[in-house]
């Protein structure tokens, strides 16, 4: 056996040696070896249980595997092409508009209708700049079957200084205004005699100051001063100054926001009570609301309450509220869905201006108890958001919501054989007040249909349950609202809106003799729809044509109150700079 495997070690030498001599010779082929086996290779388990690193080959005759080399032959091909530079290709842009900084707006319509603004703003230096607004508009008036003179107009005026830095951003502001209305409401059945020696018109006017900063790099992060003077033509006056600073904290790695409020109310009605005393009122609300937010995988909550203390100087009274304010959204499927929910309050103040901003035929002769907050104890809701589409987004909300001291515009009753003054012939509304609870739902769609067209419409339900009252007097119990913007060309814009407000309950109280009447009286639902085309002449010069009530409608928006019927408006707004 020794002698077998030296002969064949020897054979193994001689073919090694052979090849190598064979491989230094450059034009000679490498001949083939015929390699026989002796023994054939038969594995065992304890070979296949583990491979060794470099395994040991007992095979009687092993060879090493030849080295192969490849190589590519290769040889250059003419070519006439020559590659163009690379560049970005064309994307369409729409061009941009020119901006300017002031503009005139004129429109005359039916009606003797007058419609004008005037935007004017200039930069003073690197960091300041003034503004000012001027409005107007006015109506003489025509409303079909309406006895007395049912002319308006409002005008004002608004000046603004800003001062934009680095760290601090304040504008201060003032501004007038001034409106004439006439009580031209009356009941049926008045004589030719009383209408003759009534005076319908009253005048309001408004004059404010204000100003409003934000801090950057600071624990003040905002606030907002304003006073307002608000009188009227028989002798009321009131006063209001508010103040709001905004502060953020920051404790445990958490931001602490925190918000102060002072309103600050008091004034004269413009008449004396029985007693021949002056009605003054004058009451004082400190609030103060600190929350902070958590955001959490796909949930975020804020967390606050609100602290009210209310004064009343003239009757020596005080009281303390406490609301919750804790909201939170979570985004069930991503921007899709956003499911949405919160418990909020708050003391609202109410103010003899912003009842006759709501209804302006609002007696001036308050009395006192008119004026009080409304105490919002508490406001619940739930509600989905989202996007239908990536250009569809919509809203679904359910509110419950509690309401103490809630304001509601009741129709002055006539008295045949009181004292009358021009508003108490039925042509005027007091202020009562209720508690209330309401359930509210709301939806709302929203969509731009291409670049060029939006859509969009709204509608709210909603239930009333009172109290003392025996109707939410005046308040609709559903309201629908559809809006459509359309862009054509580059040259014309149209766009309208339509709405439709429910029934309103009214309280209807005249005495006459012998009859006295008084009950519920139902204000029919109405439906209103307004129309606007525009027509770009130039970068400065449009065109527009405005059509409101376009179904000439007589519908009442008060007892006694018919409104403008069909309206048409044409007019030009001019784009300038200095």
């Amino acid at each position: 056996m020794t002698k077998i495997f030296q002969n064949n070690i020897t054979a193994v030498l001689l073919i090694l040696v052979s090849q190598f001599v064979l491989a230094q010779k450059k034009d000679e082929s490498i001949g083939t070896e015929v390699v026989n086996v002796v023994k054939p290779y038969t594995p065992t388990i304890s070979d296949a249980f583990k491979v060794k690193e470099t395994p040991a080959l007992e095979d009687e005759d092993n060879t090493k595997k030849e080295v192969i080399k490849y190589s590519i032959f290769s040889f250059p091909v003419a070519s006439t092409f020559t590659p163009s530079k690379g560049r970005a290709a064309n994307v369409d842009k729409s061009e941009s508009e020119k901006l300017f900084k002031n503009y005139l707006t004129l429109g005359l319509g039916n009606y003797t209708t007058l419609n004008a603004e005037l935007f004017v703003t200039e930069k003073i230096s690197d960091t300041e700049y003034v503004g000012g607004m001027l409005r107007h508009l006015s109506s003489q008036g025509g409303i079909k079957g309406v006895a007395l003179d049912d002319k308006f107009y409002t005008t004002s005026l608004d000046l603004t200084y800003g001062n934009q830095q680095k760290n601090l951003n304040w504008n201060a502001d003032l501004g007038y205004q001034n409106q004439v209305y006439n009580w031209y409401g009356l009941p049926e059945n008045f004589s030719s005699t009383i209408i003759d020696g009534i005076n319908p018109k009253h005048t309001f006017h408004n004059f404010y100051a204000g100003t409003k900063f934000s801090l950057n790099d600071s624990f003040f992060k905002e606030g907002s001063l304003k006073y307002n003077r608000f009188w009227d033509s028989y002798g009321s006056t009131e006063n209001r100054f508010y103040a709001k600073p905004s502060f953020e904290f920051e404790i445990a790695d958490k931001k602490i926001k925190t918000i102060f409020i002072a309103d600050y109310i008091s004034g004269t009605l413009g008449r004396n009570d029985a007693g021949g005393n002056l009605n003054t009122y004058g009451i004082t609300n400190f609030g103060m609301e600190p929350s902070f937010v958590i955001n959490k995988d796909n949930w975020s909550v804020n967390i606050g309450a609100a602290l009210y203390y209310s004064l009343d100087s003239k009757h020596s009274e005080s009281k303390m509220y406490v609301y919750p304010e804790v909201t939170a959204s979570l985004k069930v499927v991503g921007d899709y869905m956003i499911f949405y929910s919160g418990l909020t309050g708050g003391l609202e103040h109410n103010s003899y201006r912003d009842f006759t901003n709501e209804n302006p035929f609002v007696s001036p002769n308050l009395s006192v108890s008119s004026i009080v907050p409304t105490n919002k104890e508490y406001d619940v809701f739930v509600g989905l958001k989202g996007k239908l589409a990536n250009s569809v987004n919509y809203t679904l909300k359910a509110a419950y919501t509690s309401e103490k001291n809630k304001s509601l515009f009741k129709h002055n009753e006539f008295d045949l054989f009181g004292t009358h003054d021009n508003f108490q012939f039925g042509n005027s509304f007091s202020v009562v007040y209720d508690d209330i609870k309401t359930l509210s739902l709301f939806g709302e769609i929203k969509a731009d249909l291409s670049k060029k067209t939006t859509f969009g419409i709204n509608g709210t339900f909603n239930n009333f349950s009172t109290t003392n009252e025996n109707e939410a007097w005046n308040l609709s119990t559903l309201k629908i609202v559809s809006n459509l913007t359309i862009s054509i060309a580059k040259k014309w814009k149209v766009s309208s809106e339509v709405f439709f407000v429910g029934d309103r309950k009214e309280f209807k109280q005249i005495a006459f003799e012998p009859a006295y009447i008084q009950g519920v009286q139902t204000l029919k639902s109405y439906f209103d729809a307004n129309l606007y085309v525009g027509y770009k002449h130039s970068e400065r010069l449009t065109g527009f044509l405005k059509l409101n009530n376009i179904g000439n409608q007589a519908y009442q928006k008060w007892i006694n109150y018919p409104v403008q019927g069909f309206q048409v408006i044409l007019g030009a707004s001019y784009k300038f700079d200095f």
